[in-house]
């Protein structure tokens, strides 16, 4: 699972070929969540508060990069770093 992004302790991945719909996977703390990427909507998972908000935040800004990866994840394409929160 290639991490994609990392900030304020909090490792974004993606895996190769996953389970629809796009989503990303968060780990911060031993907590890991699945976040849905069209939506912006947790699917499964928990993150503490703080470290959810700045997920929402993080994705938000990046929601076109993270559909783009999905695809090339999809296709068996090489993944591409996103820039982390500032």
């Amino acid at each position: 699972m290639p991490k994609i992004s990392e900030f304020y302790g909090i490792s974004i991945y993606m895996y190769y070929r996953d389970h629809p719909p796009p989503h990303f996977h968060a780990i911060y703390a031993g907590s890991e969540i699945q976040f849905e990427i069209g939506v912006l909507a947790a699917m499964a998972g928990h993150l503490p508060p703080r470290a959810l908000g700045l997920v929402v935040e993080w994705a938000s800004q990046h929601q076109d990069e993270l559909r783009r990866n999905w695809e090339n994840a999809e296709a068996g394409r090489p993944l591409e770093r996103i820039r982390p929160l500032n």
